[in-house]
């Protein structure tokens, strides 16, 4: 349930109601407006003690969440999450920051030429992955620790902040070490243990959306994450699987006025793995932007034929920089900036 503090209620009435909370062994889950805070008491047969927080003075009312997502939901905070990263750089403000990199870090120096590109054309934050989940066992699994590393001193170096993706509940400390953004692949996004273990850590979150999951599906995990007290959850869709072959995914950008509406957590948009043909990239990506995009991520990389993973669908440097400058041009007409 949801208690709303009276108007401007101060740090000390605050406590008191948290501190009730605490007493009945539930986790208060605070969200403060311009002028109201409100808190939610989440957890099983928390209704019962209605009447308990009613009586309180510091309380002006009480209400239920309906959805079964509660503290993804627009019923517990109506304004936008903004999600604030190192170098100044927010998602889910009027800016919309490019997440750019190679799909997987083959080595110290491809990166770093890599993250020249993205910085020099405007993208704001380097992608990288260390650990790689591949259909074939025998695909290019990634460089572990080392990749890490030097996405790390790379991100330093530039000035930009770093995102790669945990696959296991022992690798979650290790990105979260080393990257300002822990990423959970579509192939993990209902791994609950995993979502746990991004939640009980502090660094921001991005939840990929599953390649066969329901809307209500994606903000039920994202759900696990904020029960366990981070509130950093970005969503990111990357294209479901349909009937369709001609394409890698099919990009759902239909989903994004509906899940916007639905919650206040800041929504990114994938369109290289959501259509995976390099050419077509540029195109989804406006429209990415078009639709409300909090962020838009995509992969590129110097020499693709050599890539050792997902090089049909990264960008040719000149490609990017073409890009960058026409989302530039789309955002001022929509209002927004890159």
């Amino acid at each position: 349930m949801i208690i709303t503090l009276k108007n401007k209620a101060t740090k000390k009435e605050e406590k008191k109601v948290v501190d009730k909370i605490k007493s009945l062994g539930y986790l208060p889950h605070i969200s403060r407006g311009n002028n109201v805070t409100i808190i939610g008491m989440i957890g099983e047969q928390a209704e019962k003690y209605k009447e308990n927080f009613e009586a309180m003075d510091e309380v002006d009312h009480i209400s239920e969440i309906e959805k079964p997502y509660k503290l993804a939901s627009r019923e517990f905070k109506q304004e936008n999450t903004v999600i604030k990263l190192p170098y100044g750089i927010e998602i889910g403000g009027n800016k919309v920051p490019v997440i750019a990199g190679p799909c997987a870090i083959e080595s110290k120096s491809v990166l770093d030429e890599i993250a020249k590109i993205v910085k020099d054309d405007g993208g704001t934050i380097l992608r990288g992955g260390a650990f790689k989940p591949r259909s074939s066992p025998y695909a290019f699994q990634g460089l572990g620790e080392k990749g890490l590393k030097y996405i790390g001193e790379i991100g330093k170096k530039y000035k930009m902040p770093t995102i790669s993706e945990a696959m296991s509940v022992e690798e979650v400390p290790l990105v979260a070490h080393y990257c300002d953004i822990v990423q959970i692949g579509a192939r993990n996004v209902q791994n609950y243990d995993l979502l746990k273990a991004c939640g009980k850590q502090k660094k921001p979150v991005l939840l990929k959306r599953g390649m066969a999951t329901t809307i209500k599906e994606w903000l039920l995990s994202a759900e696990y994450i904020l029960s366990q007290g981070n509130y950093n959850v970005m969503l990111c869709e990357r294209g479901i699987r349909t009937f369709e072959t001609a394409t890698r995914f099919t990009l759902d950008l239909n989903a994004i006025p509906v899940v916007k509406k639905l919650t206040h957590l800041p929504v990114v948009l994938d369109p290289s793995h959501g259509i995976g043909i390099r050419e077509h990239v540029p195109t989804m990506a406006k429209a990415c932007l078009a639709v409300g995009a909090d962020a838009i991520a995509m992969e590129i990389h110097p020499r693709p034929e050599e890539a050792l993973s997902d090089g049909p669908q990264s960008l040719l440097p000149e490609q990017y920089k073409k890009l960058m400058d026409e989302l530039k041009v789309l955002a001022q007409a929509l209002g927004r900036e890159i």
